[in-house]
């Protein structure tokens, strides 16, 4: 009987924990193209003055597809644990906006903040703004563009690094020559600590290092407490609702 290789790819446990966020990532760098074809001149149709608005929804549903895919391999139990990882996102989400809000509160600007700004402490103001839509679109289009950008910090963002980041890697470090999915979710080792904050770490920008540092410490310490993916995937996605409402508020759009 010859084998199906979709249902060898379905099948396989490793990339169920390591494609979407493999997929999420090169669809991260194939939207620096929009750079390129981004035109400044108020005469640019909307989608070539502000490509994200669209390239970030297109990221979304392709993403969304292949965590469908392989959605039966992810051990996800939600239980009471979660809840202590919602708080932990509150926690976590507060040391990393705290930079940005010290240099509202200090009257910092670009200027006078010095070496601060290595440590987060920036104004954050440029970024993605869903209002720049309501001349083309309404009301309807900023909200439309701004529920998908929450669906993507909140639920994409947070499941596909999650499934990566503790799912799948943690156990990976500490035995990458065998059967790394014996080794039980939470498992603590310095190892995986140290690897895969810094991990975690690289993909944000240098602004964001102290906050994605503390933040990625609190999150592997409530893996290694809850043994809980479920609770890990929370507190991630309390944390990005937050920021994006914080964001919004206060016009701080680089933030998200």
């Amino acid at each position: 009987m010859t084998s199906n290789p979709l249902t060898e790819l379905r099948e396989n446990k490793t990339y169920a924990h390591v494609v979407p966020f493999a997929a999420f990532f090169l669809l991260n760098m194939a939207m620096s193209l929009g750079d390129q074809i981004k035109w400044e001149h108020p005469d640019a149709p909307w989608w070539r003055h502000w490509p994200e608005q669209w390239m970030y929804p297109i990221q979304t549903i392709l993403v969304l597809g292949t965590l469908v895919f392989y959605w039966k391999h992810y051990d996800l139990k939600w239980d009471s644990r979660v809840v202590f990882g919602g708080l932990m996102g509150v926690v976590g989400i507060g040391f990393w906006l705290l930079p940005t809000t010290l240099y509202d509160w200090m009257g910092y600007t670009e200027e006078s903040v010095g070496w601060l700004e290595y440590l987060g402490v920036m104004p954050r103001r440029e970024g993605f703004d869903p209002m720049v839509l309501k001349d083309e679109f309404g009301m309807g289009g900023v909200f439309m563009s701004g529920f998908l950008r929450f669906f993507r910090a909140v639920i994409i963002v947070s499941l596909v690094e999650e499934i990566l980041w503790r799912g799948f890697l943690m156990r990976f470090i500490l035995n990458p020559d065998g059967d790394y999915w014996k080794v039980p979710f939470g498992k603590p080792d310095w190892r995986s600590y140290l690897i895969v904050t810094a991990a975690f770490i690289s993909i944000h920008q240098p602004v964001d290092f102290l906050g994605a540092f503390i933040y990625g410490s609190l999150t592997y310490w409530v893996a290694v407490k809850t043994k809980s993916l479920a609770a890990c995937i929370t507190m991630h996605a309390v944390a990005n609702l937050l920021m994006g409402t914080y964001a919004l508020y206060y016009g701080k759009f680089g933030l998200w």
